[in-house]
């Protein structure tokens, strides 16, 4: 890598950007000299449909004029701006100094809001409209593209708007997902069981959810889910928060349903990640983020309207 790094590549890049410049000014001068009144003008040679020919004349003024302007306005960007090889310019500009820059303004603007909010219990923030509509804003930047922007979810990725959670539900927990992140992992028991134990277990969780399934199979079944599975989905299939093995009891699938989701999942396993925001949000967003997420699957009583003369 280190050839990419050389400053041998300032010198070329800025090499380069003043020779372009330079030959445009050259090509300008060369091409745009007037035609003196009178003279016969020559053609450059093309000829098309046998008598229609292109004249060799110079560029137009204001076309010449224009082309000077724009070389005129590269030579005033490249001394202001960063342009020319490692030359930062006069102003110092920088993209990530930009940002910064923005960042902190932001966070003068809205950090007295997000510390307001912070000193707040999580589903006390949940009940304030003003908090949600913010909440609803974080969501919709940084959640949205893995659990849809109604929090509905899609497969992998878990609804937000009902009770059935992996970890827990209670505000404080949904803060610690959000700030630490989560990373559930399902072993492959494929090697294991082999097909047909794989088939049999299937067969068995399908029975735990009662859905339609076959008897025998699930029988054998039941004693494979006992010695490989229960350890984290319990011995009556109804998971576990601390290890955030799901419930197979519900009928709520993250992975799909069906015999051959269930098959698939038994066999490959499975590695969701959710990522831990708490370095790019710190604490204040997460905390109305946490409460918005909340209100998803708590939806909150609408307040009635004030009366009038009422303080």
């Amino acid at each position: 890598m280190s050839e990419f790094t050389s400053s041998f590549w300032d010198f070329y890049v800025g090499i380069i950007t003043a020779v372009s410049i330079l030959a445009c000014v050259v090509l300008l001068l060369v091409t745009g000299k007037r035609r003196v009144a009178g003279s016969q003008t020559e053609t450059t040679g093309h000829t098309w449909d046998e008598d229609l020919g292109e004249y060799n004349n110079p560029l137009p003024r204001w076309w010449v004029w224009l082309f000077y302007l724009t070389i005129a306005f590269s030579v005033v960007y490249l001394v202001l701006y960063p342009g020319l090889g490692s030359y930062p310019g006069s102003y110092k500009w920088t993209s990530s100094g930009q940002y910064d820059a923005e960042v902190k303004q932001a966070d003068s603007d809205y950090g007295p809001i997000y510390a307001r909010y912070a000193k707040l219990p999580v589903a006390a923030v949940a009940a304030d409209a003003d908090a949600r509509a913010i909440g609803q804003k974080l969501f919709l930047n940084y959640c949205s593209q893995c659990h849809a922007s109604d929090g509905g979810g899609s497969r992998g990725f878990p609804s937000l708007t009902d009770r059935d959670w992996l970890y827990g539900g209670d505000p404080e927990v949904i803060k610690t997902t959000i700030m630490e992140g989560r990373n559930g992992i399902m072993p492959p028991l494929g090697p294991t069981l082999g097909d047909e134990g794989v088939r049999d277990a299937a067969q068995y969780v399908l029975s735990l959810s009662g859905r339609i399934h076959d008897a025998a199979r699930a029988a054998r079944g039941k004693a494979k889910f006992a010695a490989l599975c229960a350890a984290c989905h319990g011995a009556d299939g109804k998971g576990s928060m601390q290890l955030g093995a799901p419930n197979l009891t519900d009928n709520i699938w993250l992975h799909g349903g069906s015999e051959a989701s269930i098959a698939e999942t038994i066999t490959g396993g499975r590695n969701s990640v959710m990522p831990a925001h708490k370095d790019f949000l710190g604490e204040a967003k997460v905390h109305i983020l946490a409460a918005y997420v909340y209100s998803l699957s708590n939806p909150q009583p609408a307040r009635a309207p004030a009366k009038a003369g009422a303080k």
